[in-house]
């Protein structure tokens, strides 16, 4: 049998979500361990990494989730990227929403739920000595993490309007009427799109318990409900519906 891997996550971070479907999709066997945010460093910086999340494997550590899609696809035949054009185009897009929707997503939520401590402490749901830490270091972690994501008003509408722009590209890609978005198989793209678009519209899929729309304050509700709305937004949530639990049998894509 295959050696367990191990993830060392943010639970709720969209980042480690795509990690963690990849993994749970290609049936590569890991348990997860998740921590606060800020405190995590103390466990990734050792393995080489700043940010989650990091996969140790039995002969190496990964610390980049587009490098942990890749080993799930390595693992699986090449069944997360295809093969030929399919592949292409899986990876590129792929690269692109870890680049230009990714950061965004995360902006514009974490522009509206960090003021909401009991809400961040039932998202993150940290474990033992580090959850009283996180309690009580609270304002400190929030301050440094708006200043490193550059969380403020500007960012969240400059974030947002990135968000609109790619899903109006992409619900014009889908308008042709395809099942996922290099045709009719789905790949790490699609994967990457729906975990990266999870923040700003909070599938009930999740792998990791969101809080529900209706605890997410007036502001932000509406920001979900306008991009579930889109032709992209419904897409994402759809992927969450039929395709966030399976896992194929070996050989299939």
């Amino acid at each position: 049998p295959m050696p367990e891997y191990r993830l060392i996550t943010i639970g709720p971070s969209h980042f480690c979500e795509k990690a963690r479907w990849a993994l749970t999709r290609t049936r590569v066997p890991f348990v997860e361990e998740a921590h606060a945010p800020g405190f995590h460093l103390f466990h990734t910086k050792k393995l080489g990494g700043r940010s989650v999340p990091v996969l140790v494997t039995d002969t190496r550590t990964l610390v980049d989730s587009t490098d942990i899609l890749e080993l799930c696809d390595r693992h699986s035949s090449g069944a997360l990227y295809g093969s030929g054009e399919v592949r292409r185009q899986a990876t590129e897009l792929e690269e692109r929403f870890a680049t230009e929707l990714g950061p965004h997503t995360r902006r514009l939520a974490y522009f509206h739920v960090l003021g909401d401590k009991a809400l961040m402490l039932d998202a993150v749901r940290a474990q033992g000595s580090e959850a009283a830490l996180f309690r009580a270091g609270y304002p400190g972690i929030v301050a440094l993490m708006r200043k490193s994501m550059k969380i403020d008003a500007a960012g969240a509408a400059r974030s947002r309007e990135r968000i609109l722009a790619l899903h109006r590209e992409l619900g014009e890609r889908l308008s042709d009427g395809r099942r996922y978005l290099t045709g009719d198989r789905f790949t790490a793209a699609d994967l990457t799109f729906a975990a990266l678009s999870a923040p700003v519209i909070v599938p009930p899929e999740y792998g990791w318990p969101l809080p529900p729309l209706e605890a997410l304050g007036a502001a932000m509700s509406s920001e979900v409900r306008h991009l579930r709305d889109s032709v992209a937004g419904e897409f994402a949530l759809r992927l969450y519906r039929e395709d966030r639990k399976v896992v194929p049998a070996i050989g299939e894509s």
